[in-house]
């Protein structure tokens, strides 16, 4: 949800890869110029355009990923938009390292951010991988005051239906996954969400609430035990541009782990990725993320919706937590082009579909569609992220515009 980036001291940080680049003094001897003369088309990114502005009489040294067993820390203070939040002003700070030489990079990060909405928001997430990547740690940790309105259930729910609520929100969830051979990975943890002083005002139009009719509580607490099987040949999660990622993660929450209900779901997430045309640098990306709830009855705010997996990306076109429900399907795919020679500039355009239940023991309903098209920033050339500035469409009036750094899948 970046939209203004600041870097600090000359190091520009990107999601959770830190790059860092320096200036050396220009050299004019014939020597140093032979050394920069080339016809092939340098890549560039926002670092590149400010420093040429900034500094026009410094050659800029591109150097390699220079993170270490050696902390590396970073602050972004930022400007964003979303449908749910409207503007929002925020705080990221993120610290990167190694834990040897031959691990992944292993990121702690936090996006504090305070919204037009009245929305406090306030997430640590983090992703340690171990010597030689036996294990990787995957943690998520939240806390949020959150109003947010509710449409009722189902994809045949009508937006007139808005229904505003309010809630305190905190999640925490820590997976350990080890590396069973290759590319596969199979581990577990411990998942919890708590909602506590939840509110509502009714649907703002008089209709019947679904809010209502499903069991309103002031509290709940879904805990309980994750399982999860992961594949994954992507080199660049922040910007996949080939390979396959497919998880499964299996969710028990039990009352004696403290919940508020029994109930059991299962999310199948898959994702693949194409050049297409074959030797470009354009991108066919696909995804599929299904969230059923396979028995019991989640509490309401627990239920499967509209951009509210774990990346915050299903339905580009719909406001978050337009629809919900016991079952979610959905599909989405991507086309991502180049704009500029140097991958300056870069487009996507995108469309999707969701379809969802009502209440658990309910079939699927309508499905909705959605599309729409986005222009490309690249704000680090090295680990190629970009601020994604895109504008999505649905039905019922829904759009709007979605903005991101780092691609959605």
């Amino acid at each position: 949800m970046l939209m203004l980036v600041y870097c600090i001291r000359g190091v520009s940080y990107a999601q959770s890869m830190p790059i860092a680049r320096q200036t050396i003094a220009a050299d004019t001897t014939d020597k140093a110029k032979n050394n920069f003369k080339d016809t092939t088309v340098r890549s560039k990114d926002l670092f590149d355009v400010f420093s040429s502005i900034f500094h026009k009489n410094k050659i800029m040294v591109k150097q390699k990923d220079t993170i270490t067993t050696k902390p590396e820390f970073s602050v972004i203070p930022a400007l964003g938009y979303t449908l749910e939040t409207e503007f929002v002003v925020s705080l990221t700070g993120n610290v990167a390292f190694r834990t040897d030489s031959l691990a992944h990079i292993s990121t702690i990060s936090t996006n504090i951010g305070y919204t037009q909405n009245r929305q406090f928001t306030f997430p640590i997430e983090s992703e340690i991988w171990t010597k030689n990547n036996e294990y990787s740690l995957v943690g998520d940790y939240r806390f949020y005051k959150y109003p947010q309105s509710t449409y009722g259930l189902g994809t045949n729910a009508n937006i007139k239906n808005e229904e505003p609520m309010d809630y305190i929100y905190f999640r925490f969830h820590e997976i350990v996954l080890k590396n069973i051979v290759g590319n596969f990975f199979a581990g577990g943890g411990y998942i919890v969400d708590y909602h506590v002083g939840v509110t509502h005002q009714g649907p703002v139009n008089g209709a019947a609430s679904d809010y209502t009719a499903y069991g309103p509580q002031t509290k709940t607490i879904s805990s309980g035990v994750s399982f999860q099987l992961l594949y994954d040949t992507r080199e660049n999660s922040i910007y996949p541009d080939d390979g396959s990622y497919a998880s499964l993660q299996f969710r028990d929450n039990r009352t004696f782990f403290g919940s508020s209900s029994n109930w059991r779901s299962l999310i199948i997430d898959l994702r693949k990725y194409f050049k297409f045309p074959e030797g470009t640098d354009n991108v066919l990306a696909l995804w599929s993320y299904d969230w059923l709830t396979l028995t019991g009855k989640p509490p309401y705010l627990d239920l499967p919706a509209t951009g509210w997996d774990p990346y915050a990306s299903t339905g580009r076109g719909y406001i978050q937590g337009r629809f919900r429900g016991a079952q979610e399907v959905y599909a989405e795919a991507e086309y991502r082009f180049k704009i500029t020679r140097n991958g300056l500039f870069g487009g996507v355009v995108f469309s999707n579909a969701q379809s969802f239940s009502g209440a658990p023991g309910t079939p699927l309903q309508s499905i909705q569609p959605g599309y729409g098209t986005g222009l490309r920033i690249k704000l680090n050339k090295l680990s190629k992220t970009n601020i994604d500035i895109d504008y999505g469409f649905g039905r019922q009036g829904s759009r709007g515009l979605f903005i991101n750094v780092g691609e959605l899948f």
